[in-house]
Order: C-alpha cells, then structure tokens, then sequence
C-alpha cells in the first residue's frame, strides 16, 4: 500500500488551473471587479475637537458668507447630475460610371471593301458605386453623490465617489470621479456631469440577468480564435 503526502504547494499547483477554468465561466460576480480602487474617495479623519471654551468652533462646519454653504472642503459631499447623452453618426456613398465606344466606316471599294461596318466597331462601360452607414448612441440619466477628495489653490476640487444598489435578481454600482470647478457647483451643492472635467462614469452591474446576456468562457475562447 502506498501513502502519498501532498505538501501545501504542490496543492496549489494541481488545483490552480481548476479554480482558473471555474473563474472563467463564473462571468464576475463582484461588482467592483476590472475598476480601479481609487474612484472611492476614503472619508477624512475626523478632526479633534479643542476645548477652548468658546462658543464658535470652525471644526464644526465653517462657511464664508461669499460662498454660503457650497461644498468646498475636503470631504464635502456634492451630487453629480448624470446628463450624459452622446450620438455619431457617419455614412458616406461613391458612384462611378464610364462609357465609350469607337466605329470606323470600311471604304466601298479596294481591299477594305470586304468589311463591313459591323467589323471595325467597338464600345465598352464600366460602372462603381458603394455605400456605408454606422451609428452609435450612448444615454446615462441618474445622480450619485461624490465626496470633494482634494481641493487646488485654482478653485477646482477633485471628487470621487461611488454608488451600489442590491436587487433581488443583482448589483447595480455607479463610479463616477473627475474635476470640477468650485464655481459650477450650484448653491444646493449639485452639478452636471457635462461640467465636469476628465470624467470617469463607470455604470455596470452584475448577478443572473448580467450573467445571462453574456457568452460562456467557452464561446468566448472560440470567438477569439475564430478567423472569421
């Protein structure tokens, strides 16, 4: 009778490639898989409060009159309108057409007398024509809210933020980060998304329907490899 021992590697590498092809046909289930870690803003470190005995505490939220109770710090919250709606379009046509012909008349009498018109005639045409067409549309409507991640001397603020949604069938998640500007901010703290500087909208979704409108690992590999 054998015994076999199996040391902690050697498992590893024999059941490797198994969880590999059991990740391929899973179709990612979590939600924040292939997105980048920094599109969630860390929320800032409380700061401590002083006891100085006075009544007025700038730790506590502080606003100057110019600009009311924008967001403006580190920290502060500000919705994004979603408003995006993208459209292209292109087509483009081409005709071609091109004819021509030659005939000679035989003299009556002499050698060429033996041909007839008929003979010394020729005509030829060509013709081309094509056409293509493409269109795309792309519409995102909605609103998540942000956090001011960092805010520049220029009055512009880096916001970053994130929102997920648990259905019963799936995840929904929104990412959204991108530059702002402090004076586009609206006096109740929202702004579009048309205003907002190198955009990153990430909408996505995951669970049994997204896993459905998907092709298997398998279908997939041969879509790769196929030539046509």
């Amino acid at each position: 009778m054998r015994i076999f021992h199996f040391s902690k590697t050697t498992l590893s590498v024999t059941v490797a490639p198994f969880l590999l092809i059991g990740c391929m046909g899973s179709g990612g289930t979590n939600p924040e898989q292939g997105f980048s870690a920094a599109i969630a803003a860390p929320l800032p470190s409380p700061t401590p409060a002083v006891a100085n005995g006075a009544i007025f505490q700038q730790a506590s939220g502080y606003a100057a009159l110019t600009s009311g109770m924008r967001a403006s710090m580190k920290g502060d919250i500000i919705t994004i309108l979603l408003v995006e709606n993208t459209r292209a379009a292109k087509s483009n046509s081409a005709s071609k057409d091109r004819a021509g012909g030659i005939s000679l008349t035989p003299p009556t009498t002499g050698l060429f007398s033996l041909f007839s018109p008929s003979d010394v005639a020729t005509s030829g045409s060509q013709n081309f024509s094509g056409s293509g067409n493409a269109a795309q549309s792309n519409s995102l409507q909605g609103q998540v809210s942000v956090t001011v991640a960092e805010s520049y001397a220029n009055g512009t603020m880096l916001v970053r933020g994130q929102k997920m949604t648990s259905l019963n069938r799936g995840d929904e998640h929104v990412q959204f980060s991108g530059l702002i500007r402090a004076i586009d901010v609206s006096s109740d703290n929202t702004i579009p998304s048309t205003k907002v500087a190198n955009a990153r909208i990430i909408y996505g979704g995951s669970g049994e329907i997204a896993s459905a409108s998907k092709q298997g690992w398998l279908q997939n590999f041969f879509s790769f490899i196929s030539p046509f």
